[in-house]
Formats: structure tokens, sequence, C-alpha cells
């Protein structure tokens, strides 16, 4: 699964924030959960459009480009 299978960006969804693909779902919403101490399965619940494979590849590659040196 590569990052267009992920994420995407239209001018015509939310004005063109990034999104989980094919659901109207922010990809910042994911982290914002994590942030403020809810679980993936608290935001896997509110969200079930997204998929827990989808939100753990963005999770995934977010630490794979926080980690390039």
């Amino acid at each position: 699964m590569n990052a267009s299978d992920l994420i995407t960006v239209n001018p015509n969804v939310l004005a063109g924030t990034p999104v989980f693909k094919g659901t109207r779902v922010p990809v910042k919403t994911l982290f914002e959960y994590l942030e403020n101490d809810y679980t993936l399965e608290q935001f896997l619940e509110c969200f079930p459009s997204v998929t827990r494979e989808m939100a753990c590849r963005v999770l995934e590659r977010s630490e794979a480009a926080l980690l390039v040196a």
C-alpha cells in the first residue's frame, strides 16, 4: 500500500485537507486523537470508514519519515 492508497488531497473535499482515501476523515484527526490520549481503538470506533490497516500504515510512514537522517 503506497501513500496514494492511503491519503488523498482534493480541493473539493474539505478544502484540500489531506484525508484518508475514500473518506472525509482528515489524517490530522488521527494524530490529534493520539495526542489527546485516545487509543487507536477509540479513533477507529469514532471513524469506522478508516480501516485499521490505513491508520497503522499512516503511523508507520510517519515514524519512518521522522527517523530518516
